[in-house]
């Protein structure tokens, strides 16, 4: 699989060291994306809109609130919170779930890392198919989970059969599916998702299918969610976040849907009180605000659409996309554009298969910065 070529250097493991380091972290780099200070950061799929004056002053009550039971442990099993999440998915997909099948973890990384401490393991085999989200083998390496990254087609899609063969091969306990995927975008069929779901219910012992939805609030009118695909599939399990339609990066929201027998498995791998009370009430807050902050995802929709129209017109290959960033390209020398970009103050990602550049939806000052410097350094 492709990772991501601007990972941060400075604290890398390297050289001879009298620390007992696992062997499969030495000489290894941590992730991450540059964190520079320019005019138009477009790099890192953040929701360019803060919280309006009224969500920032809920927030701040809410952990006013919590800050004066800070002398006690939080709620561990957050049943509050899940159920404001339930109500929120009742709204945003029209699946209805019990506050039962709810988790929630400090960001979506974390659900992950539960998920394969929980399915995945020395012995055990976890699969997706790249290009893909590159913290997917890292999980699987933190876990002892061996990794498989399987192949997509020239156009980022997933053929079924493929798929299935690829499955059937190597008999994985989980297998990772974005959708919409990052770093391109695309978003799967439900014919797909459930040829995944067939081909992972004949493996031995069982395979656990985790459609990670970390952008499916962007997805385009039309295409469905796996959440509804729940009832019928109780080895699925279905994440999202807060940080990205909510703009809660900042704050470390992650969460999954699924059946109570996997909600409950991952009771017994996190850590005690792994959710802060602050994190919970900040969290609670903002979903109340839940209908004004998916207005700002109609106006970033749009602006996403008219981007990737833009880019087409002047000749370049777009991925289709259902997140809120854009998959462009082809380039003989990626890097150049890229740094050509960073010296006129915009920031986007080197990311994904050669050739290919990903930029964030920003506001439309922000796409306006970086359509005119693009069109600087490409000379469309």
């Amino acid at each position: 699989m492709t990772a991501d070529l601007d990972t941060t250097p400075e604290a890398t493991v390297t050289g001879p060291t009298s620390l007992p380091v696992r062997p499969e972290l030495a000489g290894l780099e941590p992730y991450g994306a540059p964190q520079l200070d320019v005019p138009v950061a477009l790099n890192v799929n953040e929701n360019p809109y803060a919280p309006s004056e009224q969500v920032v002053a809920d927030v701040a009550a809410a952990v006013a609130d919590a800050a004066r039971g800070l002398n006690r442990y939080p709620d561990r099993d957050f049943e509050a919170l899940r159920a404001d999440l339930a109500a929120y998915l009742l709204a945003e997909s029209g699946v209805g779930l019990g506050v039962e099948q709810l988790w929630a973890a400090n960001g979506s990384n974390e659900v992950m890392l539960h998920l394969l401490q929980a399915f995945g393991g020395p012995g055990r085999t976890a699969l997706s198919f790249a290009p893909t989200y590159s913290m997917y083998p890292e999980y699987a390496r933190d876990t002892s989970t061996a990794w498989v990254a399987g192949r997509r087609e020239e156009d980022f899609s997933l053929d079924p059969d493929v798929a299935r063969a690829t499955i059937a091969e190597h008999a994985p306990s989980v297998v990772l599916l974005a959708s919409p995927n990052n770093p391109t975008g695309t978003a799967l069929p439900t014919a797909t998702i459930l040829a995944v779901l067939d081909a992972a219910a004949q493996v031995p012992g069982g395979c656990v299918v985790v459609v990670d939805e970390a952008y499916g609030e962007f997805r385009r009118r039309g295409t469905p969610s796996a959440l509804e695909l729940l009832a019928d599939h109780p080895h699925l399990a279905v994440s999202r976040t807060m940080s990205k339609a909510f703009g809660l990066a900042g704050a470390r929201v992650g969460y999954l849907a699924a059946s109570r027998e996997l909600v409950d498995t991952l009771r017994v791998v996190r850590l005690p009180y792994h959710l802060s009370a602050v994190t919970q009430a900040v969290a609670r807050a903002a979903l109340a605000h839940s209908a004004e902050l998916m207005a700002q995802v109609g106006a970033l929709r749009d602006e996403r659409d008219a981007l990737v129209v833009w880019l087409r017109a002047r000749g370049l290959q777009v991925a289709g996309s259902d997140a809120n960033f854009v998959l462009f390209g082809l380039f003989e020398d990626r890097h150049a554009v890229w740094q050509g970009l960073l010296d006129r103050g915009v920031l986007i990602r080197e990311v994904g298969p050669p050739g290919w550049l990903r930029v964030s939806v920003g506001t439309p000052r922000e796409t306006e910065a970086f359509k005119d410097a693009l069109v600087e350094v490409a000379g469309l």
